[in-house]
């Protein structure tokens, strides 16, 4: 156990490192010249582009900044946003509890959606039943989230009148009506990662349903849920906890269009507006917080490995 969790803590260091690099070096791609953009009015002032590429070292050689970068960021500071003169941790601080809070809803809905239907599609192989669990995962697959999210508007909110159509209410200030603004965006998202938790476990119980220890726990007269879930699913979680490790970091990364279109100020819409506004510490800042989190969340399906497969405790 301590072997293959040190194995996998070795190779985050590295992993952050390299990160970093394609961060910064991918920002260079974008096109434009951000002093351009910053100096506004000014812009066709030879001595004005000057001071501000000389203020926000961009006049200095890529190694240079990114060496200037990255050490600052191993103090704690991610800079400064050139648009709006606030720190980038602040913003992000500011805007990650509307990224949890919505990732951790749609992830709740993609579980209580996506693993019981794909037990039930396993169980029920080659009946209606399992037809049906697969024609709805088919559909949240093929389903875009824009499409989703815009019709979900114009029936519950328009229609029925039951929703705030778009908005965000943080859950400080009133829980009921921050539920209430973020249950729709979050059951979009939701939607297609439960079509592809359904086909994974659906996938992994069929695998386990064949197993010889299976048909052992039914030769011995156990109930036969009590196969299903105590034997066949505890044995299909590796690969299921593998994907939900995944689709929660994609999660946590932010989901642009659904912010876009409910008009949530998460991670996803930081990022576009910094985008638009060469705003490149609040890009590199936002997307290498979201690295890590990714990369932890890789660990920590790790770990839970080993509190699944008693086999690794011994490794």
């Amino acid at each position: 156990m301590r072997s293959h969790l040190g194995g996998r803590l070795l190779q985050v260091l590295p992993t952050i490192l390299l990160v970093s690099i394609l961060v910064f070096a991918l920002q260079q791609l974008m096109p434009g010249d951000p002093a351009v953009v910053l100096a506004g009015e000014e812009r066709g002032d030879p001595a004005v582009l000057a001071q501000i590429r000389n203020e926000l070292w961009l006049d200095r050689s890529l190694p240079v900044q990114y060496f200037h970068w990255i050490g600052n960021v191993l103090r704690g500071d991610l800079g400064f946003s050139w648009r709006i003169r606030q720190p980038v941790a602040a913003l992000i601080l500011t805007k990650l509890p509307v990224t949890l809070q919505l990732a951790a809803m749609a992830f709740g809905i993609a579980l209580c959606i996506g693993v019981p239907t794909g037990i039930l599609s396993a169980v029920k192989r080659n009946t209606a039943w399992d037809y049906a669990a697969n024609l709805v995962g088919l559909a949240g697959l093929s389903t875009p989230n824009f499409w989703l999210g815009i019709m979900l508007i114009l029936l519950v909110s328009v229609k029925l009148g039951w929703l705030p159509p778009s908005g965000y209410v943080p859950l400080t200030e009133d829980w009921r009506q921050s539920l209430a603004t973020t249950i729709m965006p979050a059951f979009v998202l939701g939607n297609a990662i439960a079509a592809i938790l359904m086909r994974h476990t659906r996938s992994a119980m069929l695998t386990a349903l064949d197993q010889d220890f299976v048909r052992t726990a039914r030769a011995k007269g156990l109930n036969e849920w009590t196969v299903v879930l105590r034997h066949a699913f505890r044995n299909a979680l590796v690969p299921v906890v593998t994907l939900g490790a995944l689709e929660l970091g994609t999660l946590l990364s932010g989901a642009v269009l659904t912010e876009q279109v409910f008009s949530i100020p998460g991670f996803g819409k930081l990022v576009v507006d910094a985008v638009f506004n060469r705003d490149y510490p609040v890009v590199q800042g936002v997307v290498l917080v979201t690295a890590c989190l990714y990369i932890l969340l890789n660990l920590l399906a790790d770990v839970l490995y080993v509190v699944i497969n008693p086999r690794l405790r011994d490794a």
